[in-house]
């Protein structure tokens, strides 16, 4: 348990390490912040955050820099009180019709993911909803011609598929109306998968005209399940590559190969999509060992009570995590209420 001298002191020195980059020594804290503790004072603290874990030195005769247990103890004291960081701007809400929908939730991905790496200077990260989550959200069956049917089915993570069926005999328009009404009411909000529609759709209150119409036009719904999963959208790996950040990430080659692979990075992500704030990993807090020499700061979007994807930044653990625990947080707020607009 840290004392309340001790947190300010530390809450100091990252503040002055993450500004300068250079170990801070107890001359610098006392000097930046006009505390009423002499040099004295400020070292033997530091020396018991030090002992504690909190921080190292790289010198013996060097200031003192934060451990990962010092930027921990330090980032979760930024999430107890609110920020006046500026944010990401939110996704602006959009109403896709049906042969629009796909591309415009990729179009949402990929400007939440550019704008967020531009207001943190990181890289950006969005994970798509994965199909194993989605359910399905609306079915559509029109009458192309009079012996064609189109079936149109989109899922909450996005994903469309149109199947047209032809028919011996002209359909009745009639039917399809019935249809369209008839799938909505029984599949509308369930997960995907075969089973679960299939014996949603094996109603034994049907007669044979309509039994028969709904199984000829059945693996059109089916087949949504057969969509690629979850996608990974990426923006900004050319700032961590800047020269300005190479002292601080002494292994970028193996974090760009593990960002190309991409799987190690929708699994550390994935891994997260049950908390209900912002969550972040620093240096050796990650799951994956590839990505343990940065940090990465996240947050999950959603729908109510159930979270879809998340979105995040990576980058040195020396970096700025009052902008990036906004930016984020305001990020997957803008692609929550994106989502609940179009599945309005």
């Amino acid at each position: 348990m840290l004392s309340e001298r001790q947190e300010l002191i530390l809450g100091l020195l990252v503040d002055a390490y993450l500004e300068t980059g250079r170990p801070v020594g107890s001359k610098a804290i006392v000097e930046s912040a006009e505390l009423s503790w002499g040099p004295s004072t400020v070292r033997a603290e530091l020396a018991a955050l030090e002992a504690a874990g909190y921080l190292t030195h790289p010198h013996t005769s060097a200031g003192r820099v934060p451990t990962d247990l010092g930027y921990r103890r330090y980032v979760e004291s930024i999430m107890t009180r609110p920020s006046s960081r500026t944010q990401v701007a939110a996704v602006p809400p959009a109403a896709p019709d049906v042969t629009r929908f796909r591309r415009e939730v990729d179009e949402a991905m990929r400007e939440t993911t550019t704008a967020l790496s531009a207001m943190t200077d990181l890289l950006a990260l969005v994970v798509a909803p994965p199909l194993g989550t989605a359910t399905i959200h609306r079915v559509e069956a029109l009458l192309l011609q009079p012996h064609v049917v189109m079936v149109i089915a989109i899922s909450s993570s996005g994903d469309v598929t149109k199947r047209a069926f032809t028919f011996a005999e002209p359909v009745d328009p009639g039917l399809v109306e019935w249809a369209s009404s008839y799938l909505n009411e029984s599949l509308a909000g369930i997960d995907l998968g075969a089973r679960r529609i299939a014996s949603r759709l094996a109603d034994p209150g049907l007669d044979r005209t309509e039994a028969a119409f709904i199984e000829r036009i059945s693996p059109a719904l089916v087949d949504l399940e057969q969509n690629p999963g979850e996608t990974l959208y990426v923006e900004g790996a050319g700032r961590l590559l800047d020269e300005r950040r190479s002292a601080d990430l002494p292994q970028i080659d193996r974090l760009m190969t593990a960002l190309e692979q991409r799987a190690s990075v929708l699994r550390m992500m994935r891994s997260a999509i049950d908390e209900r704030s912002v969550f972040l990993w620093i240096g050796a807090e990650n799951p994956q060992p590839e990505l343990r020499s940065v940090s990465v700061v996240g947050a999950n979007y959603g729908l109510g009570h159930r979270n879809l994807g998340a979105v995040g930044v990576v980058g040195p653990t020396r970096m700025d995590y009052e902008t990036a625990i906004a930016s984020v947080s305001q990020a997957a707020s803008g692609l929550s209420a994106y989502f609940e607009n179009v599945y309005a």
